[in-house]
């Protein structure tokens, strides 16, 4: 048996709370590893937490401004050495399927690391990734491990909900954020890929709190019952309006867009149910693409809808936002406005899609100043790829 095959399974069979052990004992058997560490993301995506003993988390360290940021930003290995002691340290991100989830630092002689070696040890770190997906449904550890404060309950709900934060196909790359991380409301975003398709919803319910995670939750569960059962996007959309309707009674809505994306072509259809508002960015210049907006999901009972066509090209960006986006406020009082937004976007076209909502986010936290945030803010970004036969 080779060494990464012993690595891997080792990997495989261990506990789902016993993986940083795992990979700790198979890197230094196997690769002469002097040190294994395992950094988690935040829920904020602003600083990665070593997963420890308890209370779960060690001393943490800032994505931007350390050797570990660079790996984990960059999605590439980040190798720092140490002349004097005749050590090196890499830094790996731990990804699935172009979900950022962390990264592994490996202290190694030099000599250690080279040939087949720093390939082997990427893909260990990507085998760490799928088994930390796999494993958290059995252990909360490195779900602790991504806190740097307590979840709100409502906000515990909100996370549970998403499908991750960021998706990597040759067709296409999505990245999505919510803030305020640790106390998000009624925001959510959701996305699910056939061979053929794929199917974003993007949603801001009202409300605040527990109230705003339910009505969530009620209304994204009724999308992906009707998504699952084979209905149309139009019929998804009226299944969830009238399970939110009949649970509601018209008291409480959520404005949301659902988009579905044929992969060989492009060709979009989609449902404006008084959504959040999407930009397009092509060939640098960004411009608001506007829908024929409908009904909100359980303002009314029984509400038909529609659904209109769009046509994405390949290298098209679209960025999706909700209104606590917009309705940020300066301390002098100044409106977040659209210019501001176009800007922003503008100036990140040259990040990669999962990096976007963060870099826009922090532009806003920026007009904002020291008050704290009184919605919720979510952006979700899709570079449009297409297959190479794309027309």
């Amino acid at each position: 048996m080779d060494r990464f095959t012993a690595a891997e399974r080792a990997l495989r069979q261990a506990a789902p709370h016993a993986l940083l052990q795992a990979v700790q004992d198979a890197l230094a058997t196997h690769y002469g590893a002097v040190s294994v560490d395992l950094l988690m993301a935040d829920y904020a995506m602003t600083i990665l937490q070593p997963v420890s003993e308890l209370p779960y988390t060690a001393e943490p360290i800032p994505v931007h401004t350390s050797s570990p940021g660079r790996a984990f930003g960059a999605q590439q290995p980040y190798v720092v050495t140490d002349e004097r002691a005749g050590l090196l340290t890499v830094h790996l991100p731990v990804s699935v399927r172009g979900d950022r989830i962390g990264v592994l630092a490996v202290v190694l002689p030099r000599d250690s690391y080279e040939g087949p070696a720093e390939q082997e040890l990427s893909d260990i770190a990507e085998v760490l990734g799928h088994e930390i997906v796999v494993g958290e449904r059995d252990t909360d550890v490195y779900l602790q491990a991504r806190r740097a404060n307590r979840l709100t309950l409502a906000a515990e709900m909100q996370w549970q909900l998403l499908p991750g934060r960021s998706c990597s196909r040759p067709e296409y790359e999505i990245g999505a954020q919510l803030e305020p991380a640790y106390a998000i409301y009624g925001d959510n975003f959701d996305w699910s890929s056939s061979a053929d398709h794929l199917t974003l919803v993007i949603t801001n319910g009202m409300g605040e709190g527990i109230e705003a995670a339910l009505l969530t939750n009620l209304a994204v569960n009724a999308l992906r019952n009707a998504r699952r059962a084979g209905l149309s996007l139009s019929d998804q959309a009226c299944l969830a309006d009238q399970a939110v309707y009949g649970h509601y009674h018209g008291h409480a809505h959520l404005s949301t867009l659902l988009l579905r994306f044929d992969l060989d072509t492009g060709r979009t259809q989609i449902v404006d149910a008084g959504s959040p508002r999407m930009w397009r960015l092509r060939q640098g210049k960004a411009e608001q693409i506007h829908f024929e907006a409908q009904m909100p999901l359980g303002m009314f009972e029984d509400t038909p809808y529609t659904t209109e066509s769009f046509q994405v090209e390949p290298g098209d960006r679209l960025v999706f936002v909700s209104d606590g986006v917009y309705d940020v406020a300066s301390p002098a009082g100044e409106r977040y406005s659209e210019k501001a937004l176009m800007r922003a976007l503008t100036s990140t076209r040259l990040l990669p899609a999962s990096q976007v909502p963060r870099a826009v986010l922090q532009e806003l936290a920026g007009h904002r100043g020291p008050i704290e945030a009184d919605d919720d803010a979510m952006v979700v970004c899709l570079d449009w790829n297409g297959r190479p036969d794309q027309a």
